[in-house]
């Protein structure tokens, strides 16, 4: 058996290939590629044409790459982006178009569920623990007890690109702006119905909190080995949220490891990690390479 998950993000869009069981799967391939699906959807409600566009080219991309590993199974999974706008259609028909498979758009709390699964599928973490998944549009927190029982789960409408667009407006943001922004996502964080005080281990997964990793290892290229499992505590958070909201965005373009369509949200992303991690008792959080994308794969396996 071959499957291939695609995970379509805000910000991202993201392919798995694997072969073999769930209890002894092989990954073939994994690929992530920078699309910025969710450009202006928080305010206009729909899909720019120029994002659809970028979004397809990784499509077709990725429908070669499907072909060439003979996968049986494609699943083409979208979150945040897709479940708010009123064009959902033009996407729905492109990836019909180019993969030949209907685009799932899952809600965001089955979102939660699939990123605490592949968040906890390769870590060891003490429990209760809480997975946080910082996307383009939203950040979903999970409490998971040692035998993997969702205690609470939580989808906020808040993400990198979200906040950016939403109250960073200035490059780099102003003070003004930076306070606005934190006082949005610690209101929304302390309403999230999650009792941080409870929590006994973190783990964050997605593109936020492993770019974090990446600065704070000092990495020249981007390394899933060296990230995956690394501790962060809440004075390196705090440290490089602060680097990348008070840097022009051309200057992190330059960073090592940084994308290009990553670069100007990336601060908006670290703020929220940034503000999450302060509400952690051991104020320290473990990256996971794996996340919903593996969940994605590994349930086609089934």
């Amino acid at each position: 058996m071959r499957v291939a998950a695609i995970d379509c993000g805000t910000n991202s869009i993201r392919l798995l290939v694997l072969s073999g069981s769930r209890k002894a799967p092989v990954e073939l391939v994994r690929e992530v590629r920078l699309a910025r699906l969710g450009q202006g959807v928080d305010a206009t409600g729909e899909f720019h044409p120029d994002a659809l566009a970028r979004t397809f080219a990784v499509c077709e991309e990725y429908a070669r790459i499907i072909r060439e590993h003979g996968a049986e199974k494609v699943r083409f999974v979208a979150t945040s982006a897709a479940r708010d706008v009123s064009n959902r259609r033009l996407l729905v028909d492109g990836v019909r178009e180019r993969l030949g498979v209907e685009v799932d758009v899952i809600p965001g709390q089955e979102e939660a569920r699939l990123s605490s699964m592949g968040a906890l599928c390769a870590l060891d973490v003490a429990s209760p623990t809480l997975v946080v998944d910082i996307g383009g549009g939203s950040t979903e927190l999970v409490l998971v007890d040692g035998a993997g029982t969702i205690l609470h789960s939580v989808s906020l409408n808040v993400g990198a690109v979200r906040l950016r667009e939403r109250f960073l407006h200035t490059d780099p943001p102003t003070p003004g702006e930076r306070k606005n922004a934190r006082g949005f996502v610690g209101e929304l964080l302390d309403g999230s119905g999650i009792d941080f005080a409870a929590v006994a281990g973190a783990v964050g997964v997605a593109g936020t909190v492993t770019s974090v990793g990446a600065r704070v290892l000092g990495l020249e290229s981007y390394s899933r080995e060296a990230v995956h499992g690394l501790v962060l505590g809440r004075g390196d958070v705090d440290a490089v949220t602060e680097h990348w909201l008070t840097t022009p965005v051309g200057l992190i373009e330059q960073e090592p490891c940084m994308q290009p369509l990553r670069a100007g949200v990336i601060g908006a992303g670290a703020l929220i990690l940034d503000e999450t991690i302060s509400r952690i008792p051991g104020k320290k959080i473990r990256i996971s390479e794996t996340d919903i994308l593996d969940a994605i794969a590994l349930g086609l396996l089934d």
